[in-house]
């Protein structure tokens, strides 16, 4: 019995590795069209916040230690993001921030696969929904080469939105 049971075994060993190496090499998987790049929009952000001034009679009634003279609430606005390429939209949307209390960080992670080639990007960013417009801005003309990964970020240390 003995040689019949190592023959049994090279052959399902055989057989498995050979399943294994098919496997390995095919079918042949591909990351991104051969005339593809990818734009990642990747931001982590908290939104404004509206103080209000608090009046002399509302300072009167709270007690001292408390008259702190803006009332701020805890919650965080949403924040109001568009990404436009060549004119058309790629995405508009909120990110709405985190928490239990709605006073955590909003964050957004998209990607998208765009031809390879030259383009005009325009992100605009708004993290106080109260206030109309877009404080912050970024239009940019950009050579994408095929494969390229281009990620746009937002730091308000670094001026804002930016392209890497």
């Amino acid at each position: 019995m003995k040689p019949i049971a190592i023959l049994g075994q090279t052959v399902l060993y055989g057989a498995f590795a050979a399943f294994i190496g098919y496997f390995a090499t095919s079918p042949r998987y591909q990351h991104l069209p051969p005339d593809h790049a990818v734009i990642k929009l990747s931001i982590s952000h908290l939104g404004g916040r509206e103080c209000r001034q608090r009046t002399p009679e509302e300072l009167a009634k709270l007690p001292r230690n408390m008259r702190a003279p803006l009332d701020c609430p805890r919650e965080r606005s949403p924040i109001a993001l568009e990404l436009n390429m060549d004119g058309k939209p790629l995405f508009h949307g909120q990110m709405q921030p985190t928490g239990i209390a709605r006073d955590g960080i909003a964050t957004i992670y998209r990607r998208f696969e765009v031809p390879a080639g030259d383009h005009v990007l325009l992100v605009r960013m708004n993290d106080n929904l109260r206030q109309s417009g877009f404080p912050y801005a970024r239009e940019q003309q950009v050579h994408l080469k095929p494969a390229q990964i281009l990620v746009i970020d937002f730091n308000p240390d670094k001026g804002g939105l930016f392209f890497q």
